[in-house]
C-alpha cells in the first residue's frame, strides 16, 4: 500500500514522534517543517502518493541545495525523511524503504568553543556580589559550569530539584527525561548563599509564589533569553574575544572534564546526550587544544 498524500498523514507522523519517539518540541517542529517541504515538493511535481524510489527524494535534495539550503539544515532535512520513511514502513503504509539507498550529507565539523580555565575563572568572577542581582548572577554561572546543564534547563531549575546536601541537582531534559547531576562544593555555597538572601529578598518583596530557582528583580523567573543575553554581558565585560553562545558553559564543563581525563561515557551522562557520537565533538576539540599546546611548547614542533 502507498500512503497518499495529505495533512492528517503529517499530522499522524508528528504525534507519533512527539508521544511515542519522546523528541523535543523544537525537533518536532523541524521535522514537520520539512516534511511538509517534502509534501509542497511533491504537490509541484504532479504527484499525489508518496513515492518509494529513492531517486525523487534525490532530486528534491538537490533542489533544497539549489535554493540555499545550508549543509546542516539539508543533513536535518534528511534526518526527517528518514523518521518519515520508518515511520510509513512500521505502520505499513509503503512496501520499502527508499532513504536505505540515500547516505547522510557529510556535515561540516563546527567545533563548539570554549572558554579556558583561567578565562572561566575571569567569568565567574564578573557579576558584583555586593549586589542583589550580582549574588544571584554568581550563583547562576557556577551552577551553570558546575553542572553542565542547557540554559532552558537552569531557566527551569526548580528548588524542589536541588538536593544540595547530597550534592546533587535533578534537572528535566530534551524529551523530558529527567536526570541527576552532581554539583561541586563552591557551586552549592553560592546557590545556597543566594536563595537565603537575593532570591528570599526579591520573591518576598512582590509576594511571589513558585518554585524556580533563578529569578528576576521582580521576582518572576528568569528567562532563557535574560539568562543569555546575562552571559553575554559578563562576557564582554570580561573582555573575552571568543564567539561566545548560550551553550558556551556547557562546552566548557564538558571540555574541562575530559582534559582532565573524565570517561567519554560518564560526560555523555552528565550532558543528557541520548547518543554517545554528540558527545564525541568534545574529545575533538580537547584534542585540537592539546595540538596548539604541543606545537607551542614542544622545542621541535
Amino acid at each position: 500500500m502507498i500512503s497518499h498524500l495529505n495533512r492528517d498523514l503529517v499530522a499522524d507522523f508528528t504525534r507519533y514522534l512527539r508521544l511515542e519517539r519522546n523528541l523535543a518540541q523544537n525537533s518536532v517542529s523541524s521535522y514537520q517543517q520539512d516534511i511538509r517541504e517534502f509534501e509542497a515538493y511533491l504537490q509541484q511535481q504532479g504527484k499525489t502518493q508518496i513515492p518509494e524510489d529513492h531517486y525523487t527524494i534525490i532530486n528534491f535534495l538537490a533542489y533544497q541545495l539549489q535554493q540555499g539550503k545550508a549543509e546542516s539544515s539539508l543533513a536535518r532535512i534528511t534526518s526527517a525523511l528518514r523518521q518519515f520513511y520508518r515511520w510509513l514502513l512500521k505502520t505499513h503504509q509503503i512496501q520499502k524503504d527508499p532513504m536505505l539507498d540515500i547516505d547522510s550529507p557529510k556535515r561540516g565539523q563546527h567545533l563548539p568553543q570554549a572558554l579556558s580555565e583561567p578565562e572561566i575563572q575571569l567569568l565567574l568572577n564578573q557579576p558584583d556580589v555586593q549586589k542583589t542581582l550580582g549574588i544571584r548572577d554568581r550563583a547562576l554561572l557556577e551552577t551553570m559550569y558546575a553542572t553542565g546543564i542547557r540554559v532552558s534547563e537552569a531557566a527551569n531549575l526548580s528548588l524542589n530539584n536541588l538536593h544540595l546536601d547530597l550534592g546533587l541537582i535533578k534537572v528535566l531534559g530534551k524529551g523530558q527525561k529527567e536526570r541527576l547531576i552532581p554539583i561541586g562544593d563552591i557551586a552549592i555555597n553560592w546557590l545556597r548563599q543566594y536563595i537565603a538572601t537575593s532570591r528570599a529578598d526579591l520573591v518576598a518583596r512582590y509576594r511571589r509564589r513558585h518554585n524556580i530557582v533563578f529569578v528576576n528583580f521582580h521576582g518572576n523567573p528568569l528567562t532563557r533569553q535574560a539568562i543569555w543575553n546575562l552571559i553575554k554581558k559578563y562576557v564582554q565585560q570580561a573582555d573575552i574575544q571568543k564567539n561566545i553562545t548560550p551553550h558556551t558553559l556547557r562546552h566548557t564543563f564538558a571540555t574541562h572534564l575530559l582534559e582532565h581525563g573524565a570517561d567519554l561515557r560518564v560526560v555523555q551522562e552528565l550532558l543528557g546526550h541520548s547518543d554517545i557520537a554528540t558527545t564525541q565533538i568534545y574529545t575533538h576539540l580537547s584534542q585540537k587544544r592539546m595540538l596548539a599546546v604541543y606545537q607551542r611548547t614542544h622545542p621541535r614542533a
